[in-house]
């Protein structure tokens, strides 16, 4: 059939179009246009369906309904959800009333009292399928479904009516018109882009999705809805049936007819009642959700509220702080806090108490805070009354101040406890109204809501703070005196804190259990392995092994040294074993630490000018220091650096210490201190790292202070305090020891003259000189108006002394003033240099009297120093003792370096003094004396040699320096002036000349080289000398007396010598001394031993038997002698060389 002559059918539905659509257009001029659907009832009335407000303030859109709730009256009035309906166009929305009394049916325009966004315009096409027109959401889903499940019930093809079509378009464009950007939308986009949690999100969104027209990033996020789909499946289902029976209606009748055989009979009547129920059903869905929304808004409106009161980073911060310490933690580091008998008592204790963990700077307390608050939540989860736990870390920020601290624990709080949330929020309304804007601003206004929340808890509680030194006096202040309030009200509270050893803060918590964080190899190599095995994994197990092993041998109880350690290894991306040894064995100083250190220095110190300059004197002290200083001792030696120069006095020192001032500037950077005992010997930086940031980056943060690459700096500082300290007017005006004390000193130290009980035992090496000390007499410098770092300054400004090496060097003028020859000043300090723990007795000698500025800096000062005083001091002048240069060679020879020799030697004010025999023959005599440690560097002294060839040639004291060396078996000089004289003709020959020497006494006149060397029994100097080139001369030389060298042999009677020098001499047998005795004739007459005797005469004898005349000459004589000495054995010995006829006739 063609379509210009359609049949009659069509024709019917195409004039039923037409009224239809008439009717459609006549009401929607005549109706406002909105969202409130309008019922018409039989009395002519319109009831509106107004949009729904929840409680949080969100308007939420819920459409009417009045449904049918009797069969007689099923026909009075029928309002259908239009927005319950898909929409493909822009085309005004309607709502369809069906009323039996006017016999019409009518679609109106629903009104709102919100602005309707336009939708976009869909073209439709009639004649596809229903699913291509219907758009890709919700409605259109349950549309299909509902048509896919009518079957064979209703004739599919008359959905495909232009008319339908056109009216399932406009509903759907009045829903989505309706909700584009309804109040709603906006509450979910809001909600969604903060992320809220809800209880019921699932459902929620199911019931959400129907009911705004969601964009297609929210729909993917609320996904495919299933609950509300069901019910809308149900309601297409009813709407289908019904306007297919309408439509077999209005195909076959006149529209009259249909509306009176609808108000008679048939299916129309049950199947509205039908569509009523099912959207009634719809209704009730949508009703309890959109209740259940409202409700989940509020509370979520109320934890944003309160997160934006509080600070909604505040808890996250808290969270990725416990994260970040969680995986830096081995638990097997953290295990001993547990086993403490403090810990133990604190967690058992049934009522309130306080444990405090004490702990250098980057010694893991936070790391076992986070420890302790995982172990307290494990053990919670086992207890009937689960206790809640709340903790807090202090950082170096806003996390310090108290305001920060209550407002994350107040967070966290109500996070765990929601029920408390109301009250919070009512609280914080309340003062609202009471004219305080921001009380969230007001930390004591936040203790006050966090004490009365606390007191809501109906369990125990466990409050964990970490890091007390960050935080400021006065949040500290607050923080403790809520703790203490809540103490007396809360029995079940336990409270967990953690901080740096420092005085203020302790004495604040006194009272409170204690574990201290001491340095514990063990738990060193325990981070060590988790640092390593965490940061460096990728490397070798043995390179892995061997910076654990490195770190924890040095980590001293240093976490963060470990741990920035280890980065600095990462960050250098070391992997070869050549470089990591290198850089294990330098151990540079990491970055990242040395930042940190500079960071804390100037929080601490302040922009202030002078507390920057008393913080960085103190840390130079510190760094610089010999051992251990008191607190007082530290405050003094400050107050000595930063005083005026104008202030000469003990006493003006006294008035600007301020050592709490001191110690609170500095605190961050040095170990635990007791503040009960200031005047114990506890001060010390806290780690070596810090000691090497004194070294090398302080200096950096002193404005006018460029001298950083001086190695010495340090011992500079140290140095001109202790020498000005010295240099008080009080110390060079009265003993350190008084008369009594000086009597007590010559008494008996260790035994109680009134007692029967046997002294103590003698000093052993395995005794401490504290050990040997204790229980002695003692006496404090302070008593005596000498200050209280005299002690210090006295016993350790010269081992400063020794490393001044750069500029500035210390005033000379200085140094001779405080050595100044038996002035009060030099014997005090000396005098308590040898008792430096104040014990009367002294535990050496120390005598002043026998020193003054040259030996003191010979001895102690550094070679720089030495030079200086050597050039430009006034040797003859009265602030030097006489004849000072020996004194200083004495000193030194005795207990210096040796190389000090050569300066002195050369120097120009006593290079005058010791350039002579007397010089070396001192060298020699300390040389050889039992007393010195012969392991000293000698070579030192005895190069000088090597540098005075022209003053022996000039001089002409060569030969004898030469034979004063033979004499005393100095090898070492003799070596040099022989390899010398090799390389100088003029040396040699002064050398090997052979004059007649000045004897050195009545009984042994003078002899040269070879000679001397015999007489003194040195085998081996003899030796060597023969050896030499033109030695012949010191060979064959007799002295004043007729001494040849095997005469001055026979003294030792050492049978080697005559082994090596009689070979070489055998014209030197048959001389005769000055009272006509032979060598041998001495030899046989020698009183030395037995075997040295017998086998000195039989080496004579064998080389006198070869010339059997000058044997023969002198037989009569040696028997002769040997029978009045009764030696049997020489007699023998004689009688074997001796011919036997003239034996026989003697």
């Amino acid at each position: 059939m063609s379509a210009a002559n359609p049949p009659r059918e069509e024709g019917s539905r195409f004039r039923l179009r037409q009224r239809l659509n008439g009717l459609i257009q006549r009401r929607g001029h005549n109706s406002p246009t909105g969202r409130v659907a309008v019922v018409e009832s039989p009395g002519g009335t319109t009831t509106q369906a107004l949009p729904t407000e929840n409680t949080a303030g969100v308007t939420l859109r819920s459409e009417t309904v009045i449904p049918l709730d009797q069969p007689s009256r099923s026909l009075e009035t029928a309002t259908v959800i239009i927005d319950c309906l898909p929409s493909n166009d822009a085309s005004p929305p309607a709502a369809v009333s069906g009323t039996a009394a006017n016999g019409r049916l009518t679609t109106s325009p629903p009104t709102s009292t919100h602005e309707a966004a336009p939708a976009p315009e869909t073209d439709i096409d009639t004649d596809t399928d229903v699913a291509a027109v219907a758009p890709a959401d919700h409605w259109s889903k349950a549309y299909r479904e509902a048509v896919e499940s009518m079957g064979e019930e209703v004739d599919v093809t008359i959905l495909k009516g232009e008319s339908i079509a056109q009216l399932f378009k406009e509903l759907e464009t009045v829903d989505k018109d309706a909700t584009d950007e309804s109040t709603f939308l906006r509450g979910v986009r809001y909600l969604n882009s903060i992320q809220a949690p809800l209880d019921r999100i699932k459902m929620v969104l199911d019931i959400s999705a129907p009911l705004t027209a969601l964009e297609p990033t929210t729909s993917a996020v609320f996904g495919v809805m299933r609950g509300v789909t069901a019910a809308l499946v149900s309601v297409y289902r009813k709407l289908i049936e019904f306007y297919a029976a309408a439509y077999q209606f209005l195909s076959k009748r006149r529209a009259k007819l249909v509306l009176a055989v609808v108000s008679d009979t048939g299916t129309l009547p049950t199947l509205v009642q039908d569509i009523s129920k099912e959207v009634e059903n719809l209704r009730k869905v949508v009703e309890k959700a959109t209740l259940d929304i409202a409700q989940d808004i509020k509370t979520m409106m109320c934890d944003e509220k309160v997160s934006q009161w509080l600070g909604r980073d505040k808890q996250s911060q808290q969270s990725r702080h416990h994260g970040d310490f969680n995986h830096l933690r081995d638990d097997a580091a953290c295990n001993f806090v547990l086993e403490q008998p403090e810990f133990k008592t604190w967690y058992r204790a049934p009522d309130y108490q306080q444990l405090v963990i004490i702990g250098d700077m980057g010694s893991g307390k936070s790391v076992i805070m986070s420890f302790l608050i995982q172990e307290l939540r494990r053990r919670a989860e086992h207890q009937l009354e689960k206790p809640m736990v709340l903790y807090h870390y202090c950082q170096n920020d806003e996390t310090g101040h108290a305001l920060c601290i209550f407002s994350s624990l107040i967070l966290s709080l109500l996070q765990q406890r929601v029920g408390l949330k109301k009250a919070f929020f009512d609280w914080y309304k309340q003062d609202l109204l009471s004219g305080n804007f921001e009380p969230a601003t007001n930390a004591h206004m936040l203790i006050e809501i966090f004490e009365q929340t606390v007191l809501r808890l109906n369990r125990p509680l466990f409050l964990i703070v970490d890091g007390l030194d960050e935080c400021d006096a006065g949040s500290l202040h607050m923080l403790l005196q809520s703790l203490r309030s809540l103490s007396q009200k809360i029995s079940g509270l336990k409270v967990v804190l953690s901080s740096r050893p420092w005085g203020g803060i302790l004495d604040q918590l006194e009272g409170s259990l204690r574990v201290d964080i001491c340095a514990d190899p063990g738990r060193d190599k325990v981070i060590a392995e988790k640092t390593v095995k965490t940061r460096l994994g990728y490397l070798d197990a043995r390179l892995q092994e061997l910076i654990i092993e490195r770190l924890s041998s040095l980590a001293r109880g240093s976490a963060i040294w470990t741990k920035m350690t280890v980065e600095a290894i990462a960050a250098k991306k070391i992997m070869a074993r050549g470089r990591m040894n290198k850089f294990l064995e330098e151990m540079p100083q990491p970055r990242d630490l040395s930042k940190l250190y500079t960071d804390l220095f100037i929080r601490c110190a302040g922009k202030e000018p002078e507390a920057q300059d008393m913080a960085a004197t103190a840390l130079e002290v510190l760094g610089a220091a010999r051992r251990r200083l008191s607190i007082l001792e530290l405050a003094w030696a400050v107050a000595t650096g930063t005083v005026d120069g104008d202030i000469t006095t003990v006493a003006g020192v006294a008035e600007l210490v301020d050592y709490q001032g001191v110690m609170a500037l500095i605190q961050p950077f040095v170990a635990g201190v007791d503040f009960d005992d200031v005047k114990r010997r506890q001060v010390i930086v806290a780690h070596q790292s810090v000691k090497e940031f004194i070294l090398s980056d302080l200096g950096a943060t002193r404005p006018g202070h460029n001298n950083l690459e001086n190695p010495t700096r340090l011992e500079n500082v140290i140095l001109n305090i202790c020498i000005r300290y010295l240099l008080l007017d009080e110390i060079d005006e009265a003993s350190i020891l008084s008369d009594e004390q000086t009597a007590m000193e010559e008494l008996p130290q260790d035994a109680d003259i009134f007692s029967d009980v046997a002294a103590s035992p003698s000093f052993t090496m395995d005794c401490s000189w504290e050990n040997w000390e204790d229980g002695m007499i003692r006496y404090d410098p302070a008593d005596r108006g000498f200050g209280e770092f005299f002690v210090y300054a006295s016993c350790n400004w010269i081992h400063h002394f020794a490393f001044v090496t750069k500029e500035p060097l210390p005033d000379l003028s200085s140094i001779e003033r405080l050595c100044q020859p038996n002035s009060t000043r030099l014997l005090n300090w000396t005098s308590q240099n040898s008792r430096p723990d104040c014990v009367v007795q002294a535990r050496f000698e120390f005598d002043g009297s026998l020193y003054d500025p040259l030996s003191i800096t010979s001895l102690y000062g550094s070679e720089v120093v030495l030079l200086k005083m050597l050039e430009t001091s006034d040797l003859e002048s009265p602030k030097f003792l006489p004849n000072t240069a020996m004194i200083a060679v004495e000193q030194v020879l005795q207990w210096a370096d040796l190389r000090r020799l050569g300066m002195l030697f050369h120097g120009r004010g006593t290079g005058c003094h010791l350039q002579n025999i007397g010089f070396f023959r001192r060298i020699i005599e300390w040389w050889r004396s039992p007393s010195i440690n012969n392991s000293q560097d000698w070579d030192a002294a005895f190069d000088v040699i090597n540098d005075i060839s022209d003053i022996l040639i000039r001089e002409r004291w060569g030969n004898e320096l030469l034979c004063l060396a033979a004499s005393h078996g100095c090898m070492p000089i003799i070596k040099r002036l022989m390899n010398n004289a090799q390389q100088n003709v003029d040396l040699k020959e002064e050398l090997l000349r052979a004059p007649q020497r000045q004897p050195r006494s009545l009984a042994h006149p003078g002899h040269q080289s070879v000679g001397e060397a015999a007489l003194a029994g040195h085998v081996d100097v003899v030796r060597f000398l023969l050896e030499q080139d033109g030695i012949q001369g010191h060979l064959r030389h007799r002295n004043s007396k007729g001494e040849n060298v095997l005469h001055l042999a026979s003294e030792q009677c050492k049978p080697a010598i005559f082994r090596v020098l009689a070979p070489r001499f055998c014209e030197g047998l048959s001389q005769r001394d000055c009272q006509g005795r032979t060598a041998l004739m001495r030899v046989v007459e020698s009183s030395s031993t037995l075997q040295n005797h017998i086998e000195s005469a039989q080496v004579l004898l064998s080389l006198s038997a070869v010339d059997q005349r000058m044997l023969s000459k002198d037989q009569q004589d040696l028997l002769h002698m040997a029978e009045q000495m009764h030696d049997q054995a020489i007699h023998n010995l004689l009688s074997k060389f001796c011919e036997p006829h003239q034996i026989g006739t003697a």
